[in-house]
C-alpha cells in the first residue's frame, strides 16, 4: 500500500532532493512551497515523467504567516499522512548582542512554529494507527556555536528539543521522531556565503560541502522500514564538522 508523505519547503534546493529521494523510495509525496511556484509546477512534472510510480502534490503556502498555516492543517490533517518532513527554513545572522527580536521572531515561526502546528496535526493519525514517520532538519549550529547564528541556531536547537520529546511520547505507538542536523549544503541558501567557501572547506574533514541528494538520502532512509528503531535522535550530516572545534567563515 502507498503512503503519503508531506515535505515543507520541497520546490527547490534540498527540499526538491528530498521529494525526488522519497518518490525514488515509493512514496507518495505531497510539498509545499512559497514563491517558487515555477519550481514546483517543473518537479511535479518531473517526477510524473520519471518512471517512478505516485502520486505528486505541490500546495502554496507561507510558513511564515500561522494562520495559513492553521488553516493548511484543518484542511490537510484527516489525509492520513505516513510521514512528515520539515525541511523550509529561514535564516538570520546577526551577533547575539545586536539581535532583533522581530527577525528572530520571523526565523522562529518558519522554522519552529510551523513546525510545531503541523506535526501536532498530523501526528494524531500516525497515532491512531500506529505507524508513522516525523524528520526535521535541523542544523549543526544547534550543537556546535559560530559566531553569528544566534537566533537561528537557537531556532533549530528548539526543533531538535521539542521533537526529542514527542518522539519519547509516540515511540510505543509506532511513530518515530528524528532530527537531521546538516553542516553547510551545496544550495542557493550558501550563495551569500561564497567568498568564503574556500576557507570553510579547508575546515571540513571531508574537505567540501554536502550535496543536497546526501542529506535528501538520510531522510528517505529514516522514513523506511529499516529505521523503525531510530527516534528521538540528532543525527549530523556534515562532512565531521562537528567532530572537531567548529569551523568559522572568517
Amino acid at each position: 500500500m502507498s503512503r503519503r508523505v508531506l515535505v515543507t519547503g520541497g520546490g527547490k534546493g534540498l527540499g526538491a532532493a528530498i521529494v525526488r529521494a522519497l518518490a525514488q523510495a515509493g512514496f507518495d509525496v505531497d510539498f509545499t512551497y512559497r514563491s517558487s511556484g515555477s519550481a514546483a509546477e517543473a518537479l511535479i512534472a518531473e517526477l510524473s515523467a520519471s518512471p517512478v510510480c505516485g502520486s505528486f502534490r505541490a500546495f502554496q503556502l507561507d510558513l511564515a504567516d500561522q494562520a495559513a498555516v492553521d488553516a493548511f492543517c484543518a484542511a490537510h490533517e484527516d489525509e492520513g499522512y505516513y510521514g512528515f518532513v520539515h525541511n523550509a527554513g529561514q535564516s538570520y545572522d546577526a551577533l547575539a548582542a545586536m539581535m532583533s527580536r522581530e527577525k528572530a521572531d520571523e526565523a522562529m515561526q518558519v522554522n519552529f512554529w510551523s513546525l510545531t502546528t503541523i506535526a501536532k496535526a498530523l501526528v494524531r493519525g500516525m497515532v491512531r494507527g500506529r505507524s508513522g514517520r516525523i524528520v526535521a532538519i535541523g542544523s549543526i549550529t544547534s550543537i556546535h556555536a559560530n559566531a553569528g547564528n544566534g537566533a537561528y541556531a537557537a531556532s533549530k536547537g528548539a526543533v531538535a528539543s521539542w521533537l526529542r520529546t514527542l518522539a519519547v511520547e509516540t515511540a510505543k505507538r509506532g511513530v518515530t521522531v528524528n532530527t537531521i542536523a546538516p553542516g553547510f549544503i551545496d544550495t542557493d541558501m550558501m550563495a551569500r556565503y561564497a567568498e568564503h567557501r574556500a576557507t570553510l572547506e579547508k575546515q571540513i574533514p571531508a574537505g567540501r560541502f554536502a550535496r543536497a541528494e546526501e542529506v535528501a538520502a538520510m531522510t528517505a532512509f529514516l522514513l523506511g522500514d529499516a529505521a523503525s528503531y531510530i527516534t528521538g535522535a540528532v543525527l549530523p550530516v556534515d562532512g565531521g564538522l562537528s567532530a572537531q572545534i567548529s569551523a568559522h567563515r572568517y
